[in-house]
């Protein structure tokens, strides 16, 4: 845990990009107490500044030398970052959350929910793991269903926003956009094709075996924060024109029977979790319903007919917040308590 103060001193790595400037605007809606923030970015972004708190910073150069001093370090500038500096932060004695998947599985590196797993905090050596965007919406709405009935087995499809990529990525959405309305060919770069109103079940590299590495990030990531070995999971993962907001189609086989009334209830009173589940009205949770909230929200859920102990539930967040920024600072959060 990070020692008691009033306040502490915070670095932000990669503080230029969708996720890092989330996390100093949560840091600020949340009122973490921060007594310094350092933005911290490569050459390409230091120079320029980030707005916290009525004051605009200046964005440092990442260098060997910026933590000094500095309590709290949250990373979201990618893995290659991450596996260089985040172990030079903590040597110098600031506490690491990262955002890449860098550490996610390393055996002596937790990897936490606060909403699932707040007790792995208790074994960190300096860094801390923030899991996948669709991993974390995912255990948020499955943990409490899985500590009344245990999941057998889960197979998830996602439907996953641009933002996921990073700024560029949501750039190309919207000049994509412009061309094909305008009666353009466009021209993608961060894609290998066209994202504007098509979907591209490619997230990630592909696998010898067919999987992409992100779908086997569902995968790994799921055992390791829920804590057991043995559930038996499947992922299928879509890029989708969609600015913010991940969506997932969750099939789950339990170890006993669960209604889709009981799973309501359970989940009803879940932490950070929305119920919102009334179809005959068409009230189901979309995108556009839960940019800039904190929550997961869940709803069509219902039997899965085919097979005994089966439910299907559908489940979206703001893959920005709590599929990041939000997480990280939950954990922050935690370890100052």
């Amino acid at each position: 845990m990070l020692k008691k103060k009033p306040a502490y001193r915070v670095a932000v790595v990669g503080a230029t990009g969708a996720v890092g400037a989330e996390m100093i605007e949560v840091l600020e809606e949340r009122k973490f107490p921060v007594e310094v923030l350092r933005p911290l970015a490569s050459s390409r972004s230091a120079g320029g500044t980030v707005s916290f708190q009525g004051a605009e910073l200046s964005v440092k150069l990442l260098t060997k030398g910026s933590f000094e001093g500095i309590d709290l370090a949250l990373f979201s500038a990618g893995s290659d970052v991450s596996k260089e500096f985040a172990p030079i932060a903590a040597k110098a004695g600031a506490v690491v959350i990262d955002n890449s998947a860098a550490w996610r599985m390393d055996k002596d590196v937790p990897l936490v929910v606060p909403e699932v797993n707040p007790h792995d905090l208790a074994w960190h050596k300096g860094i801390i793991a923030n899991p996948n965007c669709s991993t974390i919406q995912m255990v948020v709405a499955l943990k409490p269903l899985h500590d009344a009935v245990r999941v057998k087995r889960i197979v998830v499809t996602t439907f996953q926003s641009v933002s996921g990529t990073g700024k560029e990525a949501m750039d190309e959405l919207m000049e994509e956009c412009k061309d094909l309305l305008g009666f353009k060919q466009p021209r993608p770069k961060v894609y290998p094709y066209q994202i504007a109103f098509n979907c591209l079940p490619h997230i990630d590299e592909f696998l010898s075996s067919g999987y992409t590495k992100e779908e086997m990030k569902l995968v790994h990531e799921t055992r390791k924060i829920m804590g057991d070995s043995s559930i038996q999971v499947t992922a299928t993962t879509v890029r989708v024109p969609i600015y913010i907001g991940h969506s997932e189609s969750v099939n789950i086989e339990t170890e006993r029977k669960l209604s889709p009334n009981e799973a309501r209830a359970i989940l009803s009173t879940a932490p950070g979790v929305q119920v919102y589940d009334d179809p005959a009205h068409a009230i189901y949770p979309m995108p556009l319903d839960v940019s800039g909230k904190d929550d997961v929200y869940i709803g069509r859920i219902r039997e899965d007919e085919s097979i005994p102990n089966g439910l299907n539930l559908w489940v979206v967040a703001d893959n920005l917040r709590k599929g990041a920024a939000l997480n990280a600072v939950q954990i922050a959060e935690l370890l100052v308590r």
